[in-house]
């Protein structure tokens, strides 16, 4: 190793140098400067050629070099070094490294280079101090098509999952997405569009009853997802068919006694024979086993029972049977509903705090606030009235909200905040999911579900909550919470409560969510409502309301409201009589 001084121009470039994206603007101006002031701090390193020529090549420093040459200088000081069987590949690498970090684009095709001048990935692991997966992961990135590295060098970088989805992807198949979705000079690759274009459906080998044999009977080969931790097995396949009838296959094999393989309908869930009853607890021996295999081809087991069958009614020795009333049906028990009425009234003053408390406090974007009101306005328990022809009542309810709008000259003025607190203030207001006549209906579960409510639910876990629900309710609440049933009700009741005694329960019955079928409904009814009044309008043109007596009316239907609310009803009463009321109010 020895310090030579020689024109910069002299020496050549390496072709095996590990950096060759061009640094910014900036950052080489930066340079220039520092050479003009004073001079070169540390020498380039080079080495002489081996191919039989006199000259040096550079090892580390060709932006010194060339920023040299920019500067005017005539001369520079090197330090010269032996020359490397790897013409100096490793060393640039092991350079570069430590110093700013390379270009992730540099870095892929720098392991290549190393790879194909011999270095194995062991070598390189141990030289870099990296895991071995790490280098073999980075070489699976160098194999992205050429012109989307080119977009990556640029600054241009997928997210890691987008990378992960393209890298997987064969050349074949990246070239003819990248052909379709390639970007305009200037403008950002659309990563999200490429990553959706190259997915494929993956079974993964930890998800596989089957073994070797069936694998390769229905031609599967695993592919090391190395993106995956390292402790878990990652293996792959995107051969789906395949991969499901292994599955099936296995099931076949290995169906248990009084076993069967059933079909999933469109949601995934299993399709059980019917009349079949799910069991939830521990199955007996007289139960049966279904077998199927869910959306991401796992083999799943439940139980389910079958009704016994109906035994025929004796018959006497003169043919005649033993019941003296056949002609006379058997009245079947009262089958208890799931949640009773008090458990639907608690149900909905939940809905209702937990509504005004997300409508309170819930981050709401501006047109969620305008939608919301929309919505509001358009429930059940609203009654707006026309000032039209100057008779004004029943809003002074909203007033104190409106009231907030105004400045102390008279003047609507407000801002942003104060506006989106008298929003809030009237939704509250507006919105309710109580029993009775200040249910909004359905609007109230659609504004909760779109502001996130269900977030407020209170713990329903407790005696009194469900001392409402039945025993079907019950399981399946226990099935949710994986708490085993009991032979009585009151005995798996306080299991559940003492279960949630430390964690958050919310019955599925609860929830703001309305029934797919039921909104369907309400859309189409409300949509037709315009069609159906504008037609009442236009045949009773002449019939003018009387204010006093709508007035008079909607006093009378509040009190009836408190006479509701206020009565103390059992649950059979509430059946019989009181929310018969209710409904027809």
């Amino acid at each position: 190793m020895q310090i030579m001084k020689v024109d910069p121009r002299a020496l050549k470039e390496n072709p095996d140098r590990m950096r060759q994206t061009k640094s910014s603007p900036q950052a080489d101006a930066l340079m220039l400067a520092t050479i003009k002031a004073v001079g070169i701090v540390q020498p380039p390193v080079v080495a002489p050629e081996t191919d039989g020529g006199n000259g040096y090549i550079i090892d580390a420093g060709h932006r010194r070099v060339r920023l040299a040459i920019a500067a005017g200088l005539e001369e520079i000081e090197i330090l010269v070094v032996d020359a490397a069987n790897d013409n100096g590949a490793m060393r640039s690498m092991v350079e570069n490294s430590v110093r700013e970090a390379l270009n992730p684009v540099d870095q892929w095709r720098g392991i290549e280079r190393l790879v194909a001048l011999g270095w194995t990935e062991e070598a390189i692991a141990v030289a870099l101090a990296l895991p071995v997966r790490q280098i073999r992961k980075l070489r699976l990135l160098a194999n992205v098509l050429p012109a989307m590295l080119e977009q990556m060098a640029l600054g241009d970088m997928p997210s890691e999952q987008q990378l992960r989805i393209i890298a997987a992807a064969g050349q074949v198949d990246q070239k003819e997405v990248w052909k379709a979705h390639k970007p305009k000079k200037g403008d950002t690759a659309p990563w999200w569009q490429i990553a959706n274009a190259l997915t494929k459906k993956r079974m993964y080998a930890r998800d596989a009853n089957f073994g070797d044999d069936l694998a390769q009977a229905y031609g599967i080969e695993w592919i090391e997802d190395l993106f995956a931790p390292a402790d878990q097995d990652g293996r792959y396949t995107t051969n789906v068919e395949g991969f499901l009838g292994a599955q099936h296959e296995w099931m076949t094999a290995n169906l248990p006694k009084r076993g069967a393989i059933v079909e999933v309908n469109s949601w995934g869930q299993p399709e059980l024979p019917k009349k079949a009853a799910q069991v939830y607890g521990k199955p007996s021996k007289s139960d049966h086993t279904a077998l199927y295999l869910d959306r991401d081809g796992k083999v799943q087991t439940i139980h389910y029972r079958m009704p016994e069958a109906a035994k025929p009614k004796s018959a006497g020795r003169d043919g005649s049977t033993a019941d003296g009333d056949d002609g006379d049906a058997i009245a079947s028990p009262k089958v208890r509903p799931d949640v009773t009425q008090k458990g639907h009234d608690m149900i909905g003053d939940f809905r209702t705090d937990a509504l005004h408390d997300a409508l309170g406090r819930t981050p709401i974007e501006d047109d969620m606030l305008m939608a919301l009101m929309v919505l509001a306005f358009a429930g059940q328990n609203v009654r707006v009235d026309s000032g039209a022809d100057g008779t004004f009542y029943g809003g002074k309810r909203f007033s104190r909200h409106a009231v907030a709008l105004f400045d102390e000259h008279g003047k609507l003025a407000f801002n942003q905040d104060t506006l989106r607190v008298a929003v809030r203030s009237v939704l509250i207001d507006v919105l309710s999911c109580r029993r009775g006549m200040s249910n909004s209906g359905m609007v109230s579960r659609i504004a909760g579900e779109a502001i996130g409510a269900d977030e407020y639910l209170p713990n329903m876990g407790s005696e009194e909550f469900l001392l409402c629900l039945s025993r079907q309710a019950l399981e399946a609440s226990c099935a949710e919470a994986s708490v085993q049933p009991r032979p009585k009700v009151r005995e798996t009741r306080a299991a559940l409560v003492e279960h949630f005694a430390n964690e958050h329960f919310v019955h599925s019955s609860a929830r703001f969510a309305p029934p797919a079928d039921e909104l369907l409904d309400w859309i189409r009814a409300s949509s037709s409502a315009d069609v159906i009044g504008a037609a009442s309008q236009d045949d009773g043109g002449d019939h003018v309301d009387d204010p006093a007596e709508d007035q008079e009316g909607h006093f009378d239907g509040a009190a009836d409201q408190d006479d509701l609310e206020d009565a103390d009803l059992s649950d059979h009463e509430e059946d019989d009589a009181g929310f018969d009321q209710r409904d027809a109010a």
